[in-house]
């Protein structure tokens, strides 16, 4: 656990190489993911639906979101969280938040640019 804890403290990626058992552990998958948030694509699916840990990748990239759970994509507060840092994760949330006025809100006023494949989105779902 130790030498996993050193090794994706310094490159976040080397979650992918780490036990099975390890990509499970908590403070471990946080260690990765704070020093590489694409980590999270590596981290066990119990990990990707924790809310503590995909929050603390999505606080760091909000594109990160692409590697969280289903259900976490579903998440208002988590999709918000990531929009905060980066209004393009929203292009990563779940089909029933894009319909969402306030997450769609949210992410234009972040980002005005993003007003036209937001728009693209809407039409898409009609």
């Amino acid at each position: 656990r130790e030498v996993a804890l050193a090794a994706v403290s310094c490159d976040g990626l080397a979650l992918e190489f780490v036990a099975a058992n390890l990509r499970g552990d908590h403070e471990v998958v946080l260690a990765a993911i704070a020093q590489d948030t694409r980590a999270l694509q590596y981290a066990a699916d119990a990990l990707r639906n924790d809310r503590e840990v995909v929050l603390a990748a999505v606080a760091r990239d909000g594109k990160a979101l692409r590697f969280a759970s289903e259900s976490l994509k579903n998440d208002r507060e988590v999709v918000l969280a990531a929009i905060q840092q980066n209004a393009r994760a929203v292009m990563f949330a779940a089909e029933p938040l894009l319909q969402d006025k306030g997450v769609i809100f949210e992410a234009m006023n972040k980002d005005p640019s993003m007003a036209h494949h937001l728009a693209n989105f809407a039409r898409s779902y009609r």
